[in-house]
């Protein structure tokens, strides 16, 4: 047997599988000859055992606690850099130097503007839809729109599209959430950081000025930065599976906002704001911490523990942070909703059940108790998710049409229905 390979049996005859290393994490076997060799296939439900590609973007060790995208770690680059340094980070794989950063930051802010025709667009929906079905509807519309960026075989037309997309979904959010609220849509102001634009376009009003608080300012950009990539989570996977097919970016973005909206993925922090509502009280917290300890109860504490994460989630350690200085800013203590998030998060940090189960706090606990308290309601959550996220998506979708070995996704499946049967007319069936 080759050093660097792994034998299999199957019926009798081995065969060998080269194994691959990255440039951190565990090996892998590569098992795209398997089926050649031998006619089967390999069984794993949820492909939690199977590399379904190669990457360079983002590196996540769970059991050590370890995010890197491009190899940064994720604390360095929400407490020193800003979101939209950590867009350029993962479309080209280096940090900008001075010079880049300007031009970069300069080009998403041309962008931001969207066509005025979206403005009709967004009558056609009812007031009360909610913000991820609107968000779903505009990115698929923008192929549309934006016709003259679809070729993905043109370089100049996938970065066209890679930065409007970063640049008009912040805008698209914010006429998502105006349009639910029935306030005037806010124009995008290029003399504003990414951040700053997307609050104001959020929480101004025509009659009055609005002023920009820097820490709230700072919030929101770490909250971006913090989920702007994860890995080939299922958004993530939803996208490249898309275009592995061709399909255009937009599309692609789309279907990756359709996948974020499920409660088991980007809408963890709206459940966990819905849970605190469902608590009510600091004083029946003792009764759900009870319930969530009862293997027979159906309750599940939201926003703690992840399923990639056997430790602390690195990324809650910054936004716990965060939120604790928004929390002040705001001199919200005695809302109380929060002050039961807070003795929450106290019971979490201290309780043997929770320490010795690293049930701990995770990010979706600590940025839904943000974004509450900033003002935006529970079926923003998601959307703002899906904001941070575009880029993520963007840089896995183009890192996967640049790959020459990339093909067609096509999962395969263990069939056990019913085998071959012969057609009954319907007037013999019994």
């Amino acid at each position: 047997m080759q050093p660097n390979n792994a034998q299999i049996t199957v019926q009798g005859k081995t065969i060998e599988l080269p194994i691959r290393k990255g440039t951190i994490g565990p090996d892998i076997i590569d098992i795209a000859s398997l089926y050649k060799k031998t006619g089967t296939f390999t069984y794993d439900p949820g492909f939690t055992s199977t590399a379904s590609c190669e990457s360079r973007i983002t590196y996540i060790d769970g059991n050590q606690g370890i995010l890197l995208y491009c190899g940064y770690p994720i604390d360095d680059l929400a407490e020193h850099g800003d979101f939209l340094e950590t867009c350029y980070l993962l479309l080209f794989g280096s940090l900008p130097n001075r010079a880049n950063k300007k031009e970069f930051d300069h080009l998403v802010q041309q962008h931001h503007m969207v066509d005025e025709q979206f403005s009709r667009f967004f009558q056609g929906f009812r007031r009360d839809s909610h913000p991820m079905a609107v968000m779903v509807a505009c990115l698929g519309a923008m192929s549309a729109f934006y016709h003259d960026s679809i070729d993905i075989t043109d370089p100049q037309q996938r970065n066209i599209a890679s930065i409007r997309l970063i640049a008009k979904i912040p805008t698209l959010a914010a006429m998502a959430y105006k349009y639910s609220i029935s306030q005037p849509f806010i124009y995008p102001l290029n003399t504003l950081h990414y951040t700053e634009n997307f609050l104001r376009m959020c929480f101004a009003v025509p009659c009055e000025t609005y002023s920009i608080n820097p820490i709230i300012a700072r919030a929101i950009d770490r909250i971006f930065i913090l989920h702007a990539d994860h890995e080939q989570n299922a958004s993530t996977s939803t996208v490249r599976l898309a275009g592995s097919s061709g399909a255009n970016p937009f599309a692609c973005i789309a279907a990756g906002v359709a996948c974020l909206w499920g409660p088991a993925h980007g809408g963890a922090n709206e459940a966990c704001l819905k849970m605190l509502e469902e608590i009510g009280s600091v004083q029946r917290i003792p009764e759900f911490i009870n319930r969530a300890k009862n293997k027979k109860d159906p309750f599940r504490l939201m926003g703690f523990g992840h399923r990639v994460y056997k430790n602390y989630d690195p990324r809650a350690k910054i936004m716990q942070k965060t939120c604790h200085e928004v929390l002040k800013e705001l001199d919200l203590k005695d809302d109380p909703l929060l002050k039961i998030a807070v003795e929450l998060e106290d019971i979490a940090l201290h309780d043997e059940y929770f320490i010795e189960k690293k049930l701990y706090p995770n990010v979706d606990f600590y940025s839904g108790i943000t974004l509450k308290a900033l003002g935006f309601p529970t079926s923003m959550f998601t959307v703002l998710f899906a904001l941070a996220r575009s880029v993520g998506w963007v840089a896995q979708w183009k890192e996967m049409i640049e790959d020459p070995a990339q093909k067609i996704g096509r999962p395969r499946q263990l069939y056990t229905g019913p085998s071959k049967r012969n057609y009954i007319q319907i007037q013999k069936r019994p």
